[in-house]
């Protein structure tokens, strides 16, 4: 068995130095919901973990209609869907919040770590993507910020540079007449990984699609990002005819690969199904938020 050292710095400048020096070596824990299952499969060989919880950056959890939402990457997913001000204002973020794993996962599991553990099947980014998400990161050469499509590179791969650490994701405040959904598809209660998913958002203008955006899990390496889809529909009615369009598209985007979960025409009949019932219950709720 090998030894791996374990701390809990105070501050997010003492966590980017452990980092930093520790390089490959190391990682950050935020809730180790994945983390330490990984550790005993010995998916990574680590030498040192850093513990997020005591940095108070990466516990922040705030909101207010102008400047929107704060979330640090170490909130816990039940701190955020049981706050009554973030689910009114972003039902579209608790519809992932709230089904990552059991009651249990979420007292410990983040959003912060999900998107950093950059699984395809990351039930909370697609939602984030939707919804302008974007990861603030901070490491020895300062702050800079990635919007949540682009912070997945590649399946458990990041822009996370050495010594950086993501300290929280912002979230713009949400307008009149805007909704958003996230769902998913999974073969059975006990297999908790999305088999595919869908998170879009909508804005509506007179009955007219404003703007939407739409975004796909588990069907490419990285949680797929479909801005032509909601381009397409950008000016159009809300109608099923329009969905339909965007649902075809977010279909011809996906990538997916066959494995024991569902094969690739499988998957990718789930993208139309799902990106249509996602953008059906998004517009709903648009046109019950006035």
């Amino acid at each position: 068995m090998k030894w791996i050292d374990y701390t809990t710095p105070h501050s997010v400048r003492e966590a980017v130095d452990l980092l930093n020096d520790a390089g490959d070596g190391a990682r950050m824990m935020a809730g180790g919901t994945d983390l330490i299952v990984q550790l005993r499969a010995s998916a990574y060989d680590l030498d040192l973990v850093v513990d997020a919880k005591a940095i108070p950056e990466l516990n922040e959890l705030t909101y207010d209609p102008v400047n929107g939402l704060t979330i640090g990457a170490a909130v816990p997913c039940y701190k955020i869907y049981g706050n009554a001000a973030i689910r009114r204002a972003y039902p579209g973020l608790i519809d992932s919040a709230s089904l990552i794993g059991g009651t249990q996962i979420q007292g410990r599991a983040s959003l912060g770590g999900n998107l950093c553990n950059a699984a395809p099947s990351g039930d909370s980014i697609p939602a984030m993507i939707a919804l302008k998400g974007v990861a603030r990161i901070v490491g020895p050469n300062g702050t800079r910020d990635v919007p949540v499509e682009e912070f997945c590179t590649f399946v458990r791969q990041t822009v996370l540079q050495r010594g950086e650490v993501l300290v929280s994701l912002h979230f713009p405040p949400p307008v009149i007449n805007s909704g958003a959904h996230y769902l998913r598809f999974i073969p059975r209660n006990e297999m908790d990984i999305a088999v595919a998913g869908a998170g879009v958002s909508v804005i509506l203008d007179n009955g007219n699609i404003k703007e939407a955006r739409v975004s796909l899990a588990s069907v490419a390496p990285t949680p797929l990002f479909v801005s032509a889809a909601g381009e397409a529909i950008e000016g159009k009615p809300a109608t099923e005819d329009t969905i339909r369009i965007a649902s075809g598209i977010a279909r011809d985007a996906a990538k997916p690969i066959t494995d024991m979960r569902g094969t690739i025409e499988y998957r990718t009949h789930l993208c139309e199904v799902l990106t249509r019932r996602a953008l059906t219950k998004a517009i709903e709720r648009a046109k019950e938020n006035r």
